[in-house]
């Protein structure tokens, strides 16, 4: 790997693929101009047709010639790509860093190598010089952009539990923090296209939270069933009948604790009774949920954090417990995951335990504990 970064550093990253990517104000003000905004997620990427667009640049085509839907100006939009890429191969960022670091790009300067924007923002990922990030002329540096916020993504803790949305905001700080995501498919594609034109790295470095290709913003996320009164069940749902046995077992047993109030430290072996400490916490309805199904969990969300194995947000399944508040590595509430983009928590002092959308969590982290 660190011979490959060399030769990256030597050949992608010259001072001619800076120069040859750095555009002038004029074509970056002509494509603010052009350039949509994209309002959907872009959920039909075809990535072997962006691999064949994306070689085709790269091998010096005209972009009359070049179509990649999200991309109006490919000619200056893949090389900036293709940067980013390189400069997080070169780090030895795994593929999912690579991922949200192109998505972010995307949004913030549709890949566009920007010198102006929100007050002093500039270049690629909108970078402000009051805030640190470097000069005017640093952070108009395309290389020295990327590297800066990739430094600023490995600091960020748990952000390989993230979803590229929650990642991509930790470092940005954006007054528009769910517009990450729409970006995802488009980013993935690209990564996956980019990553293959280097010797040996056809698939970039590993990505321990598995497989990024689906979108997060085209998951279920509950919205289907409108507003869920506490304590019930929405109409039409069931559990899924492909949901691991132990996991039914699990989701079923909360089900039964639907309307019973919430206390802190309480067991939830007796949610039902007149004694408060028999009723649930988010722990202890985990906990007590998977009891049944034969599997023990640690009593508090920040050990059952650590239970099983982690997974991505995006690849959820029915059982899976979620985690919100707090960070990542620390959250302070644990939910389980239903199924049909809906979860089952005991939410806190006054809630009874109740069915939620996922649309209304802010999961930082997600496992998988059968």
């Amino acid at each position: 790997m660190k011979a490959l970064a060399a030769g990256i550093g030597a050949v992608f990253l010259s001072p001619l693929l800076i120069a040859g990517t750095g555009m002038t104000l004029a074509a970056s003000a002509e494509a603010a101009q052009t350039t949509r905004s994209v309002s959907n997620c872009l959920t039909d990427i075809d990535a072997g047709k962006v691999a064949d667009q994306v070689t085709k640049i790269l091998d010096g085509a005209s972009g009359e010639d070049v179509h990649v839907e999200g991309l109006d100006l490919p000619t200056e939009q893949i090389p900036h790509a293709q940067t980013i890429v390189a400069t997080g191969i070169s780090l030895d960022v795994p593929k999912k860093g690579q991922i949200i670091a192109l998505a972010t790009a995307m949004q913030e300067s549709r890949l566009r190598n920007l010198n102006y924007g929100d007050r002093d923002s500039l270049g690629l990922f909108q970078q402000r010089p009051s805030q640190g990030w470097g000069t005017a002329q640093q952070i108009r540096d395309p290389v020295y952009a990327s590297e800066r916020f990739y430094k600023a993504l490995l600091a960020v803790d748990g952000w390989q539990q993230m979803t590229v949305t929650q990642a991509a905001q930790a470092v940005q700080k954006s007054g528009f923090p769910d517009a990450y995501a729409q970006w995802e498919p488009l980013a993935t594609a690209l990564q996956k296209a980019i990553a293959a034109t280097f010797p040996g790295n056809s698939e970039g470095p590993g990505d321990e939270t598995g497989d990024t290709a689906s979108s997060s913003c085209s998951t279920q996320d509950g919205s289907q069933y409108g507003p869920i009164p506490e304590g019930a069940v929405p109409q039409g749902y069931s559990i899924p009948k492909d949901a691991d046995p132990r996991a039914r077992t699990a989701i079923d047993w909360a089900m039964h604790q639907l309307g019973t109030m919430y206390q802190w430290g309480g067991s939830c072996t007796a949610a039902h009774g007149p004694d408060p400490m028999g009723r649930c916490d988010c722990s202890s309805l985990m906990q007590q949920a998977y009891a049944k199904a034969g599997i023990q969990l640690t009593r508090t969300t920040y050990t059952q954090v650590n239970e099983g194995k982690a997974v991505s947000v995006k690849a959820l399944k029915p059982g899976d417990l979620i985690f919100s508040r707090g960070t990542a590595a620390r959250p302070e509430h644990v939910g389980m995951y239903m199924g049909e983009g809906l979860a089952i928590e005991a939410p806190r002092t006054g809630k009874p335990v109740r069915i939620t959308p996922l649309k209304d969590w802010d999961v930082l982290a997600a496992r998988r504990v059968v």
